[in-house]
Parts: C-alpha cells; sequence; structure tokens
C-alpha cells in the first residue's frame, strides 16, 4: 500500500516551496504544518491539538480544516 503524501497548500502559495504536511508542535499546541531544514515554515491548519497522536488521526483521516489567508 502506498502512502499518499499531501503538500502544503500555504507553502506552495506563499514560500513557492513543495513540502510534505506533517505534525509540528509550537506552544499553542500540535497542528498539521510544513517545516524545511531550517524549521517550521507554515501552519496549515486552523486547529491546534492536544497531543501529536490527535493531529497524525486528523491529517491521516482528512479530520482537520486548512488555513486561509485573505
Amino acid at each position: 500500500m502506498s502512502k499518499h503524501v499531501l503538500l502544503g497548500h500555504l507553502a506552495l502559495t506563499y514560500v513557492g516551496s513543495c513540502l510534505p504536511l506533517e505534525v509540528l508542535h509550537s506552544a499553542g499546541g500540535h497542528y498539521i504544518g510544513t517545516r524545511d531544514a531550517h524549521g517550521p515554515v507554515t501552519r496549515e491548519s486552523v486547529e491546534y491539538f492536544r497531543s501529536s497522536a490527535a493531529a497524525q488521526r486528523a491529517l491521516e483521516r482528512g479530520g482537520w480544516t486548512q488555513l486561509h489567508y485573505s
């Protein structure tokens, strides 16, 4: 079974980088975002999650909301 890699929409739109979505952590909690070799690049999820496991489940199941900037 192949793993489908999702890319960060905001990373592509505002930074021009194709970066995979992954679970990251900040003072606000766990979130879905992107990072490069230098550290976090974008927060892609509206939500913050209580645990890394909860964020990972949301990422795998599509149970999160894409953050949009206007």
